[in-house]
């Protein structure tokens, strides 16, 4: 009696069978389902996103508006080719654009009204490169760059950290403007795909820095050869009120590894002595008004800058291993750093309004006995104005009262 009823399944047994069945079958229909969305959804793994709101980039190769050797020159002199300036930044920032547009694959009518939003931003976009640029840029010191052959390439530079920080910005202002989004946000499709303002970084403003950087070196190479040849002699009118003494010293160290070894070591240790003079340059603008009226005789100097600065390196210590891992270059780079870092303490100090009140004491003590001569009632006044852009014949100051 046993027996049969282990030789015939209940109604359990066909239940549990059942079960396993369906399990497998929703089982194989899941991985079905993940199968399909992987191959034939282009990898998109956005699926609760409208397709308005997402973008698929295709190839484009990089187009630049730009003139590169026209370029070099408006960058090394921004202040006098200012009109220049600002269509150079037109360009390149419209060259950036119009790539993530193309590689967006936008519609021609986007790709115009892209150029037209462009056109709202430029002004206040140009002005906030110029001055970051103009900041930056180590402008009084043209001929310690031309001589260690880095005046033009330190422009590029300067350049690239100023686009860099707007770059950026300016995307994502113009394109959150004309596309949809979801919730502000653009979504691309695809995997490991990179941003709008990844794909004008990286497939834009690089090659564009690199082309100029490359042309720069040719140039600067060129200017610091000519140097050689030259010998200026300019009589300048100058008026200097400080000097700053620093000493500084930086150390260099390379090896040279085969198979994860050292087999040659170099050092080298410089240091030097800086000396620069603050104070202003008369031939600029210089201009003394006496007003009867007001009782006050007024000179007015340019703002004060770096007059002149000397710098006198010495090697401290000097290993040259047997492979030679520093060359002439390496010391040239090592000098320019520490001239930069000596400039760079001098322009961050408060050494410019020291040369302004050492300016206000001289004056005062040329000028007031002169004055006072004329009579006691007047007073003597020292202003400062910039003359960055100074007119080739700058109007005449209205004649003095008599």
């Amino acid at each position: 009696m046993d027996r049969n009823f282990q030789n015939n399944p209940g109604p359990a047994t066909g239940s549990f069978n059942i079960g396993r069945l369906l399990v497998f079958v929703l089982a194989l229909g899941t991985l079905g389902f993940i199968a399909y969305r992987y191959y034939y959804s282009d990898g998109s793994n956005y699926t609760n996103i409208p397709k308005e709101v997402q973008i698929k980039y295709v190839p484009a190769d990089f187009k630049a508006d730009i003139d590169y050797d026209n370029a070099l020159p408006i960058l090394a002199n921004p202040e006098r080719y200012s009109r220049e300036f600002d269509a150079l930044i037109h360009d390149f920032n419209l060259s950036l654009l119009n790539h993530v547009a193309n590689r967006m694959n936008l519609s021609d009518s986007l790709k115009i009204r892209v150029r037209e939003e462009y056109e709202k931003h430029h002004p206040y976009i140009e002005k906030l490169m110029f001055n970051d640029f103009i900041a930056m840029r180590d402008s009084s010191s043209s001929l310690y760059n031309s001589w260690y052959q880095n005046q033009l390439t330190g422009a590029v530079d300067v350049l690239n950290e100023v686009a860099s920080k707007y770059t950026c910005f300016l995307i994502n202002q113009i394109l959150g403007t004309l596309l949809p989004t979801q919730e502000g946000k653009i979504y691309v499709k695809g995997e490991s795909v990179n941003t709008p303002c990844g794909v004008a970084l990286s497939e834009g403003l690089q090659p564009m820095i690199a082309r100029l950087k490359e042309r720069a070196t040719v140039q600067d190479f060129t200017l610091s050869k000519g140097i050689l040849q030259e010998r200026v002699e300019k009589a300048i009118a100058e008026l200097g009120t400080m000097e700053i003494r620093d000493r500084k010293g930086i150390g260099t160290s390379k090896q040279t590894k085969v198979l994860g070894v050292d087999v040659s070591s170099t050092e080298m240790e410089m240091s030097a002595i800086s000396i620069l003079k603050v104070g202003f340059k008369l031939d600029k603008y210089f201009d003394i008004n006496l007003s009867s009226k007001s009782g006050v005789v007024t000179v007015t100097l340019p703002e004060p800058e770096i007059l002149s600065h000397e710098v006198y390196p010495r090697i401290d210590k000097l290993d040259i291993g047997w492979m030679r891992e520093i060359d002439q270059a390496d010391f040239n780079k090592n000098m320019d750093l520490l001239r930069r870092e000596f400039r760079r303490e001098a322009l961050e100090s408060d050494v410019m309004e020291k040369a302004k009140q050492r300016a206000i004491e001289l004056m005062d003590t040329m000028m007031t006995p002169m004055i006072k001569g004329l009579s006691n009632r007047y007073e003597l006044k020292v202003r400062f104005k910039s003359v960055t852009n100074v007119p080739a014949e700058e109007e005449k100051q209205a004649a003095p009262d008599k």
